[in-house]
């Protein structure tokens, strides 16, 4: 036998004076990590199968369990670190590509947090949100850039079709698949409630969830899974997907192992079949040709839905954006580098891409240059964390934010970064009957409910603060933030001043 090079990350500590053997720990852990020994009289653990999920933590009812980092060690080298080195030991082993998911966990800069936003004292009064108006309504779609009039006056609405959001908020592309059935429907049902809307991912539109049609965008990807006419018309709007922040250039894959019941039957393929999205859309080469897959869905839809397009924050991400915006797209979204996902090779999630911040500013600027700023809205996405990072989003330029790792925290995932195994604890990232049971979508829903309200409130109360009543007028509105900590290069492309300027 081979020997195993590699200790476990985690370690399950048991206070085995608190522990009753009552065995929860064993039925609740998916990764099998617990289990009881007869010889013995106890509970005993396999370390090296713990994610650290927290799901026997949260549920053992005599808080006898904890789960720790391991203080395992190897000898330090800068270059060379036990992440590195475990690694290569992982791969000598298997001869696979390293999957990770959920984001990447490298200490690159968040830019949120180098940003402050300003506040008004005494000539700009600010605004209490609970005694004035203040309002979080937007519309995503073309602007018309000035008002026109018709013969006698009136203003001629002639807009075309447009999303409404009570908040700037929507909740992001997560396919039917690679979470399950109760997180989608969590995230139908509170879109619903919000007045917002979600999206379903690459994964096509489970048959029930069709009634949740006017709060939902249906995404077309580069393999097509489950999109056929009734799909595209049961949406508010289309978003095609050109590229995603957790892997930039490259495809989707979701295992065999997920493709089952209700799940192929939704894809349309055969179950236990791997749904590998290619690389690129093999009739898109050019502007002009996504130009056309743009109109043929306007076409499809009779022109009455917004057409969003979905490219990844990369190196020259403006120039792409300029394009898309000249291809007839309503929308733009932009996937920043620290977008989680279901499965990812950790090291294109890990070094391909660059942060949402930086692409944000740069793409608004640009449009901006170009004068086509109005020929569409922009929704950026890749950690989007707090209601602080959203007011900081629009004050960059965009007209609304895409969220979905945070939702899933609100569901319940405690980032344990496993959902490629399809084995997650908590009813979201899996297939398995018996886990997504854990999921009850009306808690779920309820859950999301008030993670959006709070922020609509806090929201409220920092747009206040810098006594703006709109988001409108908070959108593009750069000198409402200062930096902390950036050099010069880093202001100039997020177009604000250094904190005291």
């Amino acid at each position: 036998m081979a020997i195993n090079y590699i200790y476990p990350e985690y370690e399950v500590v048991r206070n085995y004076d608190r522990c009753i053997s009552c065995r929860v720990c064993e039925r609740q852990c998916a990764n099998l990590v617990h289990h009881y020994d007869t010889k013995r009289g106890k509970m005993i653990c396999d370390e090296s199968k713990c994610v650290a999920c927290h799901r026997c933590v949260a549920l053992c009812p005599t808080r006898a369990l904890k789960i720790v980092k391991s203080d395992h060690t190897f000898k330090e080298n800068a270059n060379w670190t036990g992440e590195k080195i475990t690694n290569i030991y992982r791969q000598a082993e298997s001869g696979g590509v390293l999957l990770a998911s959920m984001g990447t966990p490298k200490n690159y800069p968040v830019y949120w947090d180098k940003i402050l936003i300003n506040a008004s004292q005494v000539t700009n009064p600010s605004i209490d949100p609970l005694r004035e108006p203040m309002e979080t309504k937007v519309f995503l779609g073309h602007k018309n850039d000035k008002i026109v009039r018709d013969q006698y006056g009136r203003i001629k609405c002639d807009e075309t079709p447009q999303l409404e959001l009570q908040v700037p908020v929507m909740f992001s592309a997560m396919s039917y698949g690679s979470i399950s059935y109760n997180a989608h429907k969590s995230l139908a049902m509170a879109s619903k409630k919000l007045g917002i809307y979600y999206n379903t991912g690459e994964g096509g539109l489970h048959e029930d969830f069709y009634e949740y049609g006017p709060n939902t965008i249906v995404q077309i990807a580069s393999g097509r899974f489950g999109v056929h006419p009734d799909y595209l018309k049961a949406g508010a709007a289309l978003e095609i997907k050109m590229g995603q922040g957790a892997k930039p250039g490259i495809g989707g894959h979701l295992p065999g192992a997920k493709i089952v019941g209700d799940v192929s039957k939704t894809r349309m393929i055969p179950e236990g079949s791997d749904a590998i999205s290619p690389a690129p859309h093999h009739d898109i080469y050019s502007i002009e040709d996504l130009r056309q897959l743009v109109y043929t869905l306007k076409e499809a839809t009779n022109y009455t839905k917004p057409v969003i397009v979905k490219i990844a924050a990369v190196h020259n991400v403006s120039a792409i954006a300029s394009g898309v915006a000249r291809s007839g797209a309503d929308i733009i979204a932009i996937d920043g580098f620290r977008g989680g996902t279901g499965a990812a090779p950790a090291a294109i999630r890990d070094n391909v891409g660059i942060p949402i911040e930086l692409a944000l500013a740069s793409v608004d600027k640009r449009l901006r240059d170009e004068g086509i700023r109005n020929d569409v809205s922009l929704v950026v996405g890749g950690s989007i964390r707090s209601s602080a990072d959203i007011v900081k989003a629009i004050a960059l330029g965009a007209d609304a934010v895409y969220i979905a790792t945070s939702a899933l925290i609100a569901l319940g995932c405690h980032l344990c970064r496993s959902c490629h195994s399809g084995r997650c604890n908590w009813g979201i990232a899996t297939q398995r009957p018996d886990l997504v049971k854990r999921l009850n979508p009306e808690i779920g829903s309820e859950k999301l409910v008030n993670l959006i309200h709070a922020w609509q409130h806090e929201i409220k109360e920092m747009m206040g603060g810098m006594g703006i009543n709109s988001i409108e007028a908070l959108r593009g509105n750069r000198a409402m933030l200062r930096g902390i900590g950036l050099t010069r290069e880093e202001l100039d492309i997020l177009g604000i001043k250094h904190a005291g300027e």
